[in-house]
């Protein structure tokens, strides 16, 4: 079982093996079809016009799904890695750890947005958007320019209070707390960070960006820390809703997993 751990507190070995892992991928081309997976789904919108991926309740075990995937690939160049989480109402600027040039690198420049240092920048020769929303083949980030600041512990704690799952009309006007931590109300959490880092994490293809795997895997420990705190509140819709995935059914593009079977994490992954 994987112990997904703060990426504040990997060792010097744990962010190499998970770089080299990412890069390793990404040169197999396995990379680009996550993105291309993410691009499909960003709106939600299967061809039945049914919600999925976003702006629904099926946003966090769609999510689970797609991280646990990802991760599922990483293990197969090096059995050893997990994802790390970023925990973005500590690690709050620019400056922190994540953005070092022996992890992710750091800010795009100006003008362009071009990020020039780590890993990941265009220099290195192992990062080209090949999965693109425009023409642009390079990695860009604006840290803090799109929104000043990312959200603090309080207001994540206000929503991990909130004692409901989601509610009608199970879209990005319902209250509840899926859709305030996805941010389409309240505080703006999750939404906030895309445009925080700025570049391609305010696209479809966020996860072009490396971040984009961080910054969910925290929204996904949020979910697990929110299902601890409220035991008997759970996943809704259960049955007979339209447009949405209710508890039972299979969620798009997989054709044999339903948010029922994504509740428990425990079977795949724990946090540390």
């Amino acid at each position: 079982m994987a112990d997904r751990k703060n990426q504040a507190d990997l060792t010097a070995t744990e962010k190499r093996n998970f770089v080299d892992a990412v890069l390793a991928l990404k040169r197999s081309g396995r990379y680009d079809e996550f993105i291309t997976t993410h691009n499909g789904f960003i709106m939600g919108d299967t061809d039945n016009g049914e919600r999925v991926g976003h702006r629904s309740p099926s946003f966090l075990p769609w999510h689970r799904r797609f991280i646990l995937q990802f991760e599922q690939a990483l293990q197969t160049v090096n059995p050893s890695v997990t994802l790390p989480y970023w925990d973005w109402t500590a690690d709050r600027t620019p400056r922190s750890s994540l953005w070092a040039d022996d992890f992710l690198g750091g800010n795009g420049r100006s003008g362009d947005g071009r990020v020039t240092t780590g890993p990941f920048a265009t220099g290195s020769g192992n990062w080209t958007m090949n999965i693109r929303v425009d023409g642009r083949t390079y990695l860009r980030r604006a840290l803090g320019v799109g929104v000043r600041e990312l959200p603090t512990r309080a207001e994540v704690d206000a929503v991990l209070a909130m004692p409901v799952y989601d509610a009608a009309p199970w879209n990005s006007a319902s209250d509840g707390f899926r859709n305030n931590l996805e941010g389409w109300r309240g505080a703006n959490l999750h939404n906030r960070v895309h445009v925080w880092v700025g570049g391609q994490m305010t696209t479809g293809v966020s996860p072009n960006d490396p971040v984009f795997w961080l910054h969910h895997c925290f929204i996904d420990k949020l979910w697990a820390d929110w299902q601890r705190l409220h035991p008997t509140s759970s996943y809704v819709p259960t049955t007979g809703t339209p447009n949405v995935v209710d508890l039972n059914e299979t969620m798009k593009p997989w054709n044999d997993v339903t948010p029922a079977d994504m509740l428990d994490h425990t079977p795949h992954y724990t946090y540390a």
